[in-house]
């Protein structure tokens, strides 16, 4: 088969991304394509994972071609720190992931003691669910069944007898499968700090023993912290079901109030959708000359109020600076992971407002409002009432929307799948076993261009 030739432009197929690049390049500002180019070429032996820091003794390096060390200064070979590099680099998105789901838990914690105004129970069948698994007594009233769940999941995160309560929904033999191999997860923190542990100088230098720790540790996010994300995520907002929305930078309205909804956890996004609803601040958009308040995703946190509410995707992780560039945002609102530094910068370069809402996540250029489930609601408010008094602001010369949106649907929950397939997944399961569907792919990623 003759493999597709490769684009003209190497950087992305998008027109829009293209377009606003050459408006980048003409106004004199850099990109995160500027900047990879810049350092190119990048360090080999960081790239093969052969480069090493994790004490004070290095920087060490391993020469891949055999000419130069092949040992570190403590004796760790290729294999050891190729495996520790790779080990830290879980422990950390473990970690990140994870602590998303933390967040959820905690604010499903303050709902349930009457401490969030502007959240509640959303899925009342979906925390039924989730209470039985965890063994909780099914004529509890709803917040005081919500208050028992967190604090069982806040134990997900400790140290457990046992494994992670959600292992309990993998086949029998799967899971016995793990906890033969050493990498059914315990407690989430746990497994995290433990691959620390064993990458630091002068613990686990065994290679394959690295990598089954690590292994562990993604499937303590997996069925840990991601899928506590996940599920609390449709306890409060609700569980997605197909919606139709646009995708692109054309999502961008010329007229309207564009505020940027970007990171991962819904529970900033939420609210500021909430507020963008409000009649008073619509009005007040209104005699500032827009026609409207409009909403815009960007990664993780775009996909969430795309799935439950169709508020538009602007793009991936690729596209934050861009849509910066459009000169049409009034307001970019971050949470956590996957931001780039740089955003501070290109909003001064703007118009545009730029916040950031958790202390763990502070960014240079940026207006910091510290959020927490008691003022989400009022901090929402207060960022879109901001980002429609900079409307006035907006340099109407400087717009530059090169493309119309294109039409989507989303909102394909595993709920919502089951439903379609008639309330059992054996229909799927035959088409499987018949040789009628081959398998299935998930795409999974922030950083496609």
């Amino acid at each position: 088969m003759d493999r597709p030739s490769p684009p003209d432009n190497p950087f992305s197929i998008q027109p829009d991304t293209l377009a606003l690049k050459e408006k980048a390049r003409q106004e004199g500002l850099e990109t995160v394509w500027d900047r990879f180019e810049a350092q190119q070429p990048q360090c080999g032996f960081c790239e093969l994972g052969l480069s090493c820091r994790i004490c004070v003794m290095g920087p060490c390096r391993i020469d891949p071609f055999g000419d130069g060390p092949q040992r570190g200064v403590c004796g760790a070979d290729a294999d050891i720190m190729v495996a520790r590099n790779l080990a830290r680099m879980v422990a950390a998105g473990a970690a990140s992931h994870s602590d998303h789901g933390r967040d959820l838990v905690k604010t499903l914690l303050a709902v349930a003691e009457g401490r969030a105004p502007g959240y509640k129970l959303t899925d009342l069948a979906k925390l039924d669910r989730l209470a039985a698994e965890f063994g909780l007594p099914a004529h509890l009233p709803p917040l005081e069944k919500a208050k028992e769940l967190a604090l069982a999941l806040m134990e997900e995160y400790g140290i457990k007898k046992g494994y992670l309560t959600f292992t309990r929904r993998l086949p029998a033999a799967r899971l016995t499968k793990w906890q033969q191999l050493g990498i059914a997860p315990r407690g989430i923190d746990w497994e995290i700090a433990e691959m620390l542990h064993r990458t630091h100088m002068g613990v686990d230098n065994d290679a394959v023993n690295l990598l089954l720790q690590a292994l562990r540790t993604a499937l303590a996010d997996g069925w840990g912290g991601s899928m506590i994300a996940t599920e609390l995520s449709d306890v409060l907002f609700g569980t997605p079901k197909p919606i139709s929305s646009w995708v692109n930078l054309g999502v961008l309205k010329p007229d309207q109030v564009n505020l940027i909804l970007h990171g991962h956890s819904p529970l900033v996004s939420e609210m500021v959708a909430q507020a963008a609803r409000d009649p008073e601040l619509l009005n007040r958009a209104r005699q500032l000359g827009a026609q409207g308040i409009n909403l815009a995703g960007l990664c993780c946190t775009g996909n969430e109020v795309l799935m439950r509410q169709g508020v538009p995707m602007a793009g991936n992780h690729l596209v934050q600076e861009l849509a910066l560039i459009t000169g049409a945002v009034e307001a970019m609102v971050v949470d956590y992971q996957c931001i780039m530094p740089s955003l501070g910068h290109l909003a001064a370069c703007y118009h545009t407002k730029f916040f950031t809402t958790y202390g763990k996540a502070k960014f240079p250029g940026a207006t910091h409002l510290d959020f927490t489930p008691e003022n989400g609601a009022e901090l929402g408010r207060a960022m879109v009432a901001a980002a429609v008094e900079n409307f006035a602001r907006r340099a109407p010369e400087r717009v530059f929307i090169p493309v119309a949106p294109v039409a989507q649907v989303s909102g394909f929950s595993v709920e919502v799948i089951e439903q379609a397939l008639g309330g059992t997944w054996e229909p799927l399961l035959d088409a499987i076993k018949a040789g009628q569907i081959r398998g299935a792919v998930g795409v999974v990623g922030l950083q496609q261009p």
